[in-house]
């Protein structure tokens, strides 16, 4: 099939758009809401589609905001066809896609394959046949170990802690000695990617959506769909705690038999397939978290995903050693595949990068969040400066810290009540952003109720209080993304190090279409730093700062 974009915007005609694109991620209840519910919707994207284009974004991606249950913020998904009602409807999806393309910002979502909710009508039809019915094979489901069949199949563990594995449970409520897989939540039950139907329902789904205009899919766990033939037990590093979350980024479990298997790349040749057959092609973006540059290229082939989140970068943190490595060595893998990288700061998984690259302070252990918005603006800046495309999550561009004090009974994390309230930190960047107002809801919504709380002193970072103020760090995020867009130097091509950069300064230079170079300097000690006359002229970089010059 063929389709035409629904809009003659000169920004879409570009059909490579994605290999140097700026994206922003929309957390759809965090965003704005239409309503008074507290929580965002679909509408709510709507009414700020000047914003984002006043932002300078090519594309947006939106998260999971298909019928669900909520068991883990939508990505629980009963329905990948239809949206939940407290959202929106297809017929708000169909507007956001006119109203986005209409200002020439594409439009990808969020595809959920690894698992589905346990209330999707495939998991209800499992738990009311039998064993060996059809309905079972679409997950992944074992007969247990032990006498009566009383263990799990095998040892893995769950992302959100505790076992991998749930009993399957008869009419009466009694152990059938089955067991179901679910790598994430109980309510999450992973689907079984041997099964064809399987791979036919995903091919119908991607169709479905890319006949209503969607430029493409960011993909949930992509790295994890394939799991090694005959399951077996996982020989976990020693931590001390049974029960202890695998983490999707560590090193030790990277290669676990439920991640990174080699058939998953099947799936995406399969899929790259009905991408193409659009015009202009959709387009992939793998969640792929394989710390190793060399097999994290892989899903960057030229038959496969088209870009994927490059989270070696984003985990190497303010240490300028860690940042080149990360840099020299996905440049290299991805130009082996002829991909271009993508780079990532923040997401909805993670704690944002405000907080995250804050120091600790030695003598109070408190984070020092002035410090770590200066380290944030910086990383920022040097990154948009990076070969390639770049994600930014909603709010990263107002300077939001994490918010870290939020009240156990509002809490929706699923690893929160997994672990007993060790882990759980995810809400802290779901929480939703604030437009205007001294109070809350900070124009997210007519009330003043949110479905997390939002913190009293978050005024001074919304959006109202910041638009035209010169040196707020949203007007930065303006002035960096025009400049990004207008200069050829930067998005895709070349990068060279520059050897005579200072003591604590990481520099490289881009070239524009005329040949003149541009300088990026990242300076990551405190102290100031002089920059070599060479480069163009003699600057003086203030302690941890970033700047880009014309030389």
């Amino acid at each position: 099939m063929t389709t035409e974009p629904t809009s003659t915007h000169p920004a879409l005609e570009n059909k490579n758009w994605w290999r140097d694109a700026v994206v922003y991620q929309v957390y759809p209840r965090s965003f704005v809401e239409s309503g008074g519910e507290g929580m965002g919707d679909i509408p709510g994207i709507v009414s700020r589609l000047d914003y984002l284009a006043d932002l300078g974004v090519d594309a947006i991606w939106v998260s999971p905001f298909y019928t669900s249950p909520l068991h883990d913020g939508g990505y629980d998904v009963a329905d990948y066809r239809s949206i939940d009602t407290r959202l929106g409807s297809l017929d708000d999806v169909d507007t956001l896609v006119e109203q986005a393309h209409a200002r020439g910002i594409r439009v990808l979502l969020d595809l959920v394959p690894n698992h589905s909710s346990s209330e999707h009508p495939w998991f209800v039809e499992l738990l009311a046949a039998g064993p060996g019915s059809p309905a079972w094979d679409r997950y992944v489901v074992r007969e247990g170990r032990g006498p009566n069949r009383e263990e799990p199949p095998n040892n893995w563990r769950s992302v959100f802690h505790g076992r991998g594995w749930s009993q399957i449970l008869d009419a009466e409520g009694e152990p059938t000695g089955y067991w179901y897989l679910h790598l994430f939540d109980t309510t999450q039950p992973d689907l079984n990617w041997d099964n064809p139907e399987v791979h036919a329902e995903f091919r119908d789904i991607l169709r479905f959506w890319f006949d209503r205009g969607i430029d493409g899919f960011r993909i949930d766990v992509a790295h994890g769909l394939v799991k090694e033939a005959g399951l077996p037990d996982f020989a976990y590093p020693e931590d001390g705690d049974p029960d202890a979350t695998p983490a999707m980024f560590d090193e030790d479990v990277a290669h676990a038999p439920f991640w990174d298997q080699d058939g998953v790349h099947e799936i995406y040749r399969e899929w790259r397939r009905v991408a193409d057959e659009y015009d202009p092609p959709r387009v992939f973006c793998g969640e792929t978290w394989v710390p190793n540059p060399e097999r994290f290229a892989r899903y960057q082939r030229p038959d496969e995903l088209h870009t994927s989140f490059n989270f070696i970068y984003l985990e190497a943190g303010w240490d300028g050693e860690r940042m080149r490595k990360a840099i020299d060595d996905t440049i290299t893998d991805h130009a082996r595949v002829g991909a271009p990288p993508t780079w990532v700061l923040s997401n909805h998984d993670v704690i944002r990068h405000r907080t995250r690259l804050a120091p600790v302070d030695d003598a109070t252990g408190e984070r020092d969040l002035e410090r770590g918005l200066r380290r944030a603006r910086a990383a920022t800046v040097f990154t948009l400066a990076l070969p390639g495309s770049m994600y930014i999550y909603q709010g990263e561009e107002l300077g939001l810290p994490e918010v870290v004090d939020l009240p156990d009974e509002v809490r929706q994390d699923p690893a929160w009540f997994r672990s007993g309230g060790t882990d759980g930190r995810r809400d802290g960047c779901r929480v939703p952003i604030p437009w205007a107002g001294d109070a809350p809801s900070y124009g997210f919504g007519p009330g003043s109720a949110s479905w997390l709380p939002q913190p009293a002193d978050w005024s001074t970072m919304s959006v109202l209080a910041e638009q035209g103020v010169d040196g707020s760090t949203l007007e930065l995020y303006r002035s960096a993304l025009r400049a990004r867009r207008e200069s050829t130097a930067l998005g895709e091509g070349p990068l060279v190090w520059l050897a005579d950069a200072p003591a604590g300064v990481l520099a490289f230079s881009r070239e524009d279409a005329g040949g003149a170079s541009l300088v990026c300097a990242l300076n990551l000690e405190t102290t100031t730093a002089v920059l070599p006359a060479a480069w163009g002229s003699s600057v003086v970089i203030g302690g941890e700062t970033a700047v880009w010059l014309r030389a």
